[in-house]
């Protein structure tokens, strides 16, 4: 709900104490929808009218709204799975609603500065996060040149919605809304926003809207619905996106934090995947290498073959994906990370032609699963492969460069076969994978927004079977996705680490 509804958590209106139903404005908050990402179960805390949790829907997740509003549940029951009527203060409450339940993503979209202990409620949640699970929090940021220059003025008044929403019992700042959530057992990943800038003439709008509606009392979600509002969210907000990540502690409306639950240093259940197309020369004796090194991996196949290949792999245990007709790199890798990540906690991706080694398969499951990497980045290209040819090495390094260049990020092998994933963090973006170089995004991204990654070295061994590699394509692909993931995190990486 992104104009702050003036409801509590727990449904009561800490300024008058008694139940309350007023909610001014109903929109979707895009910056925390934006942060979803493809999470499995998800528990919507405060849903309002269901517009955040049904974005998550539409991504594949079973959504369960909290919420205490009549009129508002009603709504909510329409666009999201469950809504139950749960007491977020009240340990008893959330014990007894909450009974058996287990989710991998929490979001609290303008919720925490309507109770008085913002810590208390997050950690009362917690247990019912799974481990590694993410929490995305919107907060209303109180330092905004709005609020700024009323204090100049000396003014401090509230109002029935926005930052100074007359039942917000909390105000955050940026760090400090930082600071609640590390407080509360969250470890922070990152920090987007929602822009102050046109929403500054907010109360003009909704006097006009409110001037012309039946009986004075507008819709709240007429607004949303309405065509200069959707012609601003096109249009508009796009720059004032760019415009307000210049100074956010100044321009942001509210703060939107992505953290997760930390993961814990354990035993994790792995799939090993593999895009496969015509590998009936090589499939057998891959998986015969898979299972000698992971006996207790699934091996799941993404197949786009015209020979035995599916038939092969089938045979001897694995679970395929048949990809026909045949769709590219992109795709494929889309549909075997989501299905991987939806059925294990770890992926290990290989190529199935032998030029990565199955022996280093234990070495990536140590890294996550003792040592807290989210992910393994298999780099061939320290020094020239004898087994790659020069033009092609040549191009890796140079796109390697690019990446560098535009992203801070100092990888040598953007395009690597041979990566590790945690499930978690696959599950926390909305990998889009039409088009090639795939690759890009799963790097970048994850870089970028706070993950541990790792890049080690690895041998890279002569190829069974023919390239599929369509070097034309997969170039410009690598152009497009290097110049689409400049907007995604922050520049840069402290947790990037070469070994």
């Amino acid at each position: 709900m992104l104009s702050s509804p003036a409801v509590t958590a727990s449904g009561t209106s800490p300024a008058e104490g008694a139940p309350s139903t007023k909610y001014v404005v109903e929109e979707q908050n895009l910056a925390l929808v934006r942060a979803i990402g493809r999470p499995r179960r998800v528990l919507d805390v405060g849903c309002g009218v269901g517009l955040n949790g049904e974005a998550a829907k539409k991504r594949g997740a079973h959504v369960t709204g909290i919420e205490i509003a009549e009129g508002s549940i009603a709504r909510a029951k329409e666009r999201l799975d469950e809504v139950l009527a749960i007491d977020v203060t009240s340990d008893e409450a959330v014990t007894k609603g909450l009974a058996g339940r287990s989710f991998d993503l929490l979001l609290f979209a303008d919720v925490l500065e309507h109770v008085a202990d913002p810590v208390a409620v997050i950690r009362r949640l917690l247990p019912y996060l799974e481990d590694g699970g993410h929490v995305v929090v919107s907060l209303p940021n109180v330092a905004a040149w709005t609020v700024r220059l009323g204090l100049l003025a000396g003014k401090f008044e509230y109002t029935q919605s926005g930052i100074l929403d007359d039942s917000h019992l909390r105000f955050f700042t940026r760090e400090t809304g930082r600071e609640t959530l590390t407080r509360a057992g969250l470890e922070v990943l990152r920090m987007e926003q929602n822009p102050m800038l046109v929403r500054a003439a907010k109360d003009l709008v909704l006097s006009a809207q409110k001037a012309v509606a039946p009986g004075g009392n507008p819709d709240p979600e007429g607004l949303r619905k309405s065509l200069p509002y959707k012609l601003y969210q096109g249009l508009v907000r796009p720059v004032e996106d760019v415009v307000a990540a210049r100074a956010p502690e100044l321009l942001s409306f509210q703060n939107v934090y992505v953290a997760r639950k930390p993961p814990k240093a354990r035993k994790l259940s792995l799939t090993v995947g593999m895009l496969t197309m015509n590998e009936e020369d090589s499939i057998e004796a891959m998986m015969g290498e898979i299972r000698r090194v992971a006996p207790d991996a699934k091996i799941l196949c993404v197949d786009s073959s015209t020979d035995r290949t599916p038939e092969i792999a089938a045979r001897l245990g694995a679970r395929v994906l048949r990809q026909i007709p045949p769709r590219g790199h992109g795709p494929a890798m889309e549909l075997l990370m989501y299905s991987a990540a939806a059925e294990s906690e770890l992926l290990i991706y290989l190529d199935c032609d032998f030029t990565y080694p199955a022996d280093y398969i234990p070495v990536l499951r140590k890294l996550v699963e003792e040592e807290g990497v989210d992910m393994v980045n298999c780099a061939r290209t320290r020094t020239r492969p004898a087994a790659m040819p020069l033009p092609n090495y040549l191009a890796n390094r140079s796109f390697a460069a690019l990446a560098h260049l535009m992203h801070g990020i100092p990888t040598c092998d953007v395009h690597s076969g041979m990566r590790a994933y945690r499930s978690s963090m696959v599950r926390a973006f909305d990998f889009d994978g039409e088009g090639d170089a795939l690759p890009i995004d799963t790097l970048l991204f994850p870089a970028k927004c706070g993950y541990r990654v790792v890049e080690m070295p690895i041998d890279y061994q002569e190829r069974v079977g023919q390239s599929k590699l369509r070097k034309i394509a997969g170039t410009v692909w690598t152009m497009i996705r290097l110049v689409n993931a400049l907007p995604v995190g922050r520049r840069g990486s402290s947790r990037y680490e070469v070994r």
